[in-house]
């Protein structure tokens, strides 16, 4: 039978779609309908080799398929897609903006020639001159549900040595999609650091982190564990 009649019809009972019936794919993969869940449940025995094999090449498509950009994004001054290369961008505490060193420079020329205070490239708001100033505008931007920050303020733990606050910080930016703290997630997860070493949470949290636009730290981790 093709795919087509297979998906044409419900795979337990074989209804068709009608007006009043409505077929919904399989979960975990594309290959078949179903018209209740109560079928889902019937099939599943004669479903369940096929459906793993198909979900692991879904998967795989996923994972390696190019990025148009980096999961950075574009700078939202220039629009210019930001470098991969830490050192060519900075992260703003006051906005969670990540900004470009182009656009940077650009704002130090400005305010040099017109004798300003420093200030944000994006926001204009002034930049923090204490340690205490900065972790102020850090837990505003955490409050207001910034995965950004929460990133920020796992790292700042994590150079504290507080683990496990560490890992309680990229776990909340991860969830809210945040690829830099979904592979620090799979990092620690492989060491153990603030959380009990898990190979499994590892793999999963490395791919979250490498689906799409993901981050090629993520990858590069992901190919040393297949070597």
């Amino acid at each position: 039978m093709s795919e087509e009649n297979v998906k044409a019809g419900c795979a337990s009972c074989g209804v068709a779609v009608i007006d009043d019936i409505k077929l919904k794919e399989c979960s975990d993969c594309d290959l078949v309908r179903y018209c209740s869940d109560a079928c889902q449940k019937e099939h599943t025995s004669h479903h369940q080799q096929e459906c793993k094999k198909r979900a692991a090449e879904l998967r795989d498509e996923l994972l390696f398929k190019q990025p148009e950009s980096t999961h950075l994004g574009d700078c939202p001054i220039c629009m210019i897609p930001l470098p991969i290369d830490a050192l060519k961008f900075s992260v703003s505490s006051c906005c969670s903006k990540v900004i470009c060193k182009g656009c940077d420079y650009a704002n130090d020329l400005r305010e040099e020639e017109a004798k300003l205070g420093h200030s944000c490239p994006f926001c204009r708001k002034p930049l923090p001159s204490t340690d205490k100033q900065c972790d102020k505008q850090i837990m505003k931007r955490i409050a207001a549900n910034d995965p950004v920050a929460m990133h920020q303020k796992g790292m700042q733990q994590y150079r504290k040595g507080d683990y496990r606050r560490a890992f309680e910080y990229y776990v909340k930016a991860a969830e809210l999609g945040n690829v830099d703290a979904k592979y620090t997630l799979g990092r620690l997860y492989e060491f153990g650091k603030g959380v009990e070493k898990d190979e499994g949470k590892e793999i999963h949290y490395l791919e979250e982190a490498s689906i799409n636009w993901g981050t090629s730290s993520a990858r590069r981790a992901l190919g040393w564990k297949e070597w």
